[in-house]
């Protein structure tokens, strides 16, 4: 689907910012390999936007999964579209402020991963430095979900996603990972949709926009 000023939370802000842009620029996701899938139009926008309402309902890359869920939930979300929504970050950056918890004190982490992400990371400076959210960045495919298994999650949110004892969203993780990876992109396209449904403006609020990156005049 982590706050806006420490990285993009790309599974959640593209829900936000470019669902109609991608639709009508293949060459977006056609580069990096995502799905294509329909945008209902005509719905209504809003004339103003708010970082701190939108910081309000990211979730943090500190949040365990209980935390996770339950912020997914609270927006009429499951756990599938919490695990597929999260894979957004098949493709981007965290900067080291995100992650430096993480790679100090997680024990749910690969050491060699580890010990590489310290040196772009220090214990104290370098916070804007940043690192690929997964190791095949550039792509957008199923790779987030076998860094998970191999405990090299970027985000502790991340990470939580796979503990390796069955639990929670273990399961799913490992289905996308290797049982089924073309299931995911099916999957990311039908809650990109369902993400994009929630809470719709109704009567006189906002406005249809003519061009889905302006207000009207």
């Amino acid at each position: 689907m982590a706050a806006l000023q420490s990285f993009l939370y790309f599974a959640t802000l593209v829900a936000i910012l470019i669902p109609v842009s991608a639709q009508l620029t293949p060459d977006f996701y056609d580069k990096l390999g995502g799905p294509a899938y329909k945008v209902l139009l005509g719905r209504r926008d809003s004339r103003t936007a708010s970082k701190n309402d939108a910081n309000t309902n990211l979730p943090p890359p500190f949040f365990n999964f209980s935390q996770l869920l339950s912020n997914f939930q609270s927006h009429g979300l499951n756990l599938t579209d919490l695990v597929v929504l999260s894979a957004g970050h098949t493709i981007g950056l965290a900067r080291c402020t995100t992650f430096r918890n993480r790679i100090y004190n997680d024990t749910n982490i690969n050491y060699n991963f580890a010990a590489s992400l310290k040196i772009r990371c220090p214990r104290t400076g370098g916070d804007n430095n940043t690192n690929p959210l997964d190791s095949t960045t550039t792509r957008f495919d199923s790779q987030y979900f076998r860094d998970l298994l191999a405990k090299k999650g970027l985000l502790h949110s991340d990470q939580e996603l796979f503990k390796g004892d069955g639990s929670g969203s273990d399961p799913l993780v490992k289905y996308y990972g290797y049982i089924n990876p073309d299931r995911f992109l099916t999957d990311f396209s039908a809650s990109m949709i369902k993400m994009g449904n929630m809470k719709p403006l109704v009567g006189t609020n906002g406005e249809i926009r003519m061009n889905c990156r302006k207000v009207n005049n």
